[in-house]
């Protein structure tokens, strides 16, 4: 009797092991993909490469949400493909993502430009509300179509600073012949205005403006600039914003990869996203307010808004280059459209809400 019972126990012990742990050993059997991911900023950078709602911040998110069934290697600019060349990268198949901001393919599809900011366009409540909740992140993927690929927003810089300037700008007149780093739709409005526009990665603005190569640059806002040393390059810090009110990073995808995906990965990846959208501009706000106070009372810094008179020609320039943006393609139409009626709305609500706030508020 002792030796049937020991083998009995021995039995169910062997049979409790299997059939008590069928989630174990199914998920065990769930595939495992492993991803890379380039990025157009160099390894390290604060906000885009590395710290909350970054590349490596939204891998890691990935991995964790997803008990490491999907694994993303991240590469900063120049480690895989060079910092503007990840949309044909991801095109191609050769990485499943890039992180970048979209403006940055104004020469595939003039269109992209929208979701990642839009000259006197939304504030970042705003864009998210069109993008979530507008139709706008559809419109993204039916923009990126033909080019097999799919893309959602993964961070935001809230409100950017206009930019470093070697010399005073006091008049329209000033800007002609200004040598200057500006990308996307602000580049082609101020190039309308006589400005000589370059688009150059983060890594090389500030030796390019210490030694006269530009005159003038555009990066982020105070902490980011300050780490690139641009205070040290110009002392003269427009404020205005004017030109990226809300800058939208954008996580791009190779559409037969993301296919491949389960679905419950693909929601994580989404989730993923969305959350390093919200912390990034969270980030933003708290180090860019004590970067500017340094800026300003330590490093002898002159910001200001740009005059009014080179603001009105700005919003009218825009104007222009967006009108003729849409009389060539139905489709920057369409996302034009989109975008511009969302923001009616949207402005007509915030000044019975924000622009209540912050002047009843903020203004004391």
């Amino acid at each position: 009797m002792t030796l049937i019972r020991r083998k009995f126990l021995s039995t169910a012990a062997i049979t409790g092991g299997v059939l008590g742990t069928p989630a174990l050993v199914h998920a065990q059997t769930k595939p495992v993909f492993n991803w890379k991911m380039t990025s157009a900023y160099p390894k390290g950078s604060p906000f885009y490469f590395d710290g909350p709602g970054s590349a490596t911040d939204l891998a890691k998110r990935i991995k964790e949400m997803s008990d490491g069934r999907l694994n993303i290697q991240v590469f900063g600019a120049g480690e895989l493909v060079p910092a503007f060349e990840g949309f044909d990268a991801v095109r191609a198949g050769t990485v499943e993502m890039n992180h970048a901001n979209s403006y940055f393919w104004t020469g595939k599809t003039f269109a992209a430009q929208y979701f990642t900011a839009v000259p006197f366009g939304l504030n970042f409540q705003g864009v998210n509300g069109w993008l979530y909740d507008g139709g706008g992140i559809d419109l993204w993927n039916e923009v990126y179509a033909p080019f097999g690929m799919v893309a959602m927003p993964c961070g935001n810089t809230g409100v950017q600073m206009t930019g470093w300037f070697k010399k005073e700008i006091k008049s329209v007149a000033d800007l002609k012949g200004l040598k200057m780093r500006i990308p996307g739709l602000a580049g082609k409005v101020y190039a309308n205005l006589g400005v000589d526009v370059k688009v150059l990665p983060g890594g090389e603005i500030f030796p390019a403006l210490e030694r006269g190569v530009i005159d003038a640059a555009e990066f982020v806002g105070p902490y980011q600039d300050r780490r690139l040393g641009l205070h040290k390059a110009a002392k003269y810090y427009y404020t205005t914003g004017w030109h990226e009110s809300a800058t939208v990073s954008e996580l791009l995808i190779n559409k037969a990869a993301w296919l491949k995906l389960p679905k419950d990965l693909q929601t994580i990846v989404q989730n993923a996203a969305a959350a390093c959208n919200v912390i990034s501009e969270a980030w933003c706000q708290r180090n860019n307010a004590e970067a500017m106070e340094d800026l300003v009372k330590n490093q002898k810094v002159i910001a200001r808004p740009l005059p009014d008179s080179v603001i009105k020609a700005l919003r009218a320039e825009t104007g222009k280059v967006l009108a003729e943006a849409v009389a060539k393609d139905p489709l920057t139409k369409k996302v034009h459209d989109s975008y511009m009626a969302y923001m009616a709305k949207y402005q007509a609500w915030a000044e019975v809400s924000e622009g209540a706030y912050h002047n009843t508020v903020l203004r004391g």
